[in-house]
């Protein structure tokens, strides 16, 4: 048997801080941000005899899926819960959270008594290799929690003197949508899924289906803030005649019809928040771009003058409407990062198409964190580029990945292989480039997390120095 604790200090009185823990989302931003972690279930209650399940991948075996089932065993509010391991990777795991607050000052003390897997043959191989193999994976996990239980409690905090929201987010499923719900749960928001599914009993889910024009404009009724993710992915399939039709049909459908709707409530949101892309400003060098710059031109900058277009109802009906230009938003969960790991881990990556073009990015912490600051700023409105302020060229970021990776970055991959692999979809997306700058929003007084490539990426991949 093992125990492995872990101290964290936040600057935020006790109360707060277990309110914090006591929302379903903590579970799901509380996993590190490198696993590719399915939720199951979540309780939204921390007493004794509720589970929260979620599904990862085997390590060494992705494409085998393991179940965690935790089971809380304690509830003493606001200093105490614990938990168990009623099934898992783990023979035994028994996890103990004990807070205490001095002068508005709050410390989580985790202490985490655990069986390694396969009885005595797991410990002694878990000796042979000096008992780091599995306390390095903990103690990268409960850093990665210790950070965000604090960052989420400091941007909380920033508008904690404010009404709290009911929010309807459409694309919720999503690498942003998922952590956008879970981040707002904590900060004690009223949060609802809109679905293109029959919505589950008892969930805080609405139905719609967009493609067919349905959306009940009574389920909608009443909510402060709506926020629109979704739209057929722009870079998961090549691109032909029909996937370009989708990719336009499916936003002009979902943003119109939300539009349309809500303009003609009785009792319309304060504001209406839609995911764009820098896809706007087309390929431009190296020139500086920010929300006064011209947009370009091609089939992604077509695309996002309609997208954006798509909610002038809104406009027109008095709503503030909030149009959000994201860059590459970087998780190691998925996205661009998550689909260039494997690669660069087996030591094939390097520079594309010569590495000059510009990649604007950002990292999924400051894209949540952003969108919240639009949220309950009621000044902010219209464009908003969510891109860090340090974009970087396509080379830099090879040479940056496989410094915090480890790994060689000489691998060049020339254009006229990435067009042969992805087809047209290479260029705007590959190839060419944008150098944008996050004007407006940084003016509007939001401090970026990130502001560099390498925090980022470290931050990302749990790879800190």
């Amino acid at each position: 048997m093992y125990t492995y604790t872990h101290e964290t200090v936040v600057e935020s009185d006790i109360e707060s801080t277990f309110e914090w823990f006591e929302h379903e989302g903590s579970f799901r931003r509380l996993m590190p941000p490198w696993e590719v972690a399915e939720e199951v279930r979540a309780d939204d209650s921390l007493e004794v005899g509720s589970q929260r399940v979620f599904r990862f991948p085997a390590p060494g075996a992705p494409f085998l899926k393991m179940t965690w089932i935790a089971e809380h065993t304690a509830y003493d509010p606001p200093k105490h819960f614990s938990d168990t391991m009623v099934k898992g990777p783990f023979w035994s795991w028994n996890h103990d959270h004990d807070l205490s607050e001095v002068e508005g000052i709050t410390t989580v003390k985790d202490e985490v008594s655990y069986q390694v897997p396969f009885g005595p043959l797991g410990n002694l191989a878990d000796r042979l290799l000096g008992g780091s193999l599995v306390k390095g994976r903990i103690s990268r996990m409960f850093k990665a929690r210790e950070l965000r239980l604090q960052r989420d409690l400091r941007e909380h905090s920033k508008f904690s003197n404010l009404k709290r929201k009911r929010i309807l987010v459409a694309g919720s499923s999503g690498l942003i949508g998922t952590q956008l719900v879970a981040f707002l749960d904590t900060g004690g928001h009223d949060v609802w899924r809109l679905v293109r599914r029959e919505s589950k009993e008892g969930s805080k889910e609405l139905s719609w289906y967009p493609d067919k024009g349905v959306l009940n404009p009574d389920d909608i009724e009443g909510f402060d803030v709506i926020i629109h993710l979704g739209g057929a992915g722009i870079g998961d399939k090549r691109w032909n005649k029909k996937r370009k039709k989708l990719i336009v049909q499916s936003r002009k459908d979902s943003t119109t019809l939300l539009s349309d709707t809500m303009s003609k409530l009785k009792k319309k949101p304060e504001a209406f928040i839609v995911a764009s892309a820098i896809g706007y400003y087309g390929n431009r060098a190296d020139e500086e771009l920010t929300e006064d710059s011209s947009p370009g031109d091609g089939f992604l900058t077509e695309t996002v003058i309609q997208w954006e277009s798509y909610a002038d109802s809104a406009r027109e009906a008095g709503i503030r409407v909030v149009n959000t230009r994201n860059g590459i938003v970087l998780s190691a969960a998925g996205g661009a990062l998550g689909r260039m790991l494997l690669p660069w881990k087996m030591g094939g990556g390097g520079p594309l198409a010569g590495g000059k073009q510009w990649m604007s990015w950002i990292s999924l912490d400051d894209e949540i964190y952003a969108i919240h600051h639009l949220m309950m700023s009621p000044e902010c409105e219209g464009a908003y580029n969510l891109t860090a302020p340090q974009p970087v060229r396509q080379k830099d970021f090879s040479k940056t990945l496989g410094k915090v990776l480890r790994r060689p970055a000489f691998a060049p991959i020339p254009g006229f292989s990435m067009k042969i692999l992805f087809g047209e979809l290479a260029g705007p997306l590959l190839i060419e480039g944008q150098r944008v700058l996050p004007k407006r929003i940084q003016d509007s007084g939001y401090e970026f997390l990130h502001k560099d490539l390498e925090s980022a990426l470290r931050d990302s991949l749990g790879i800190w120095r």
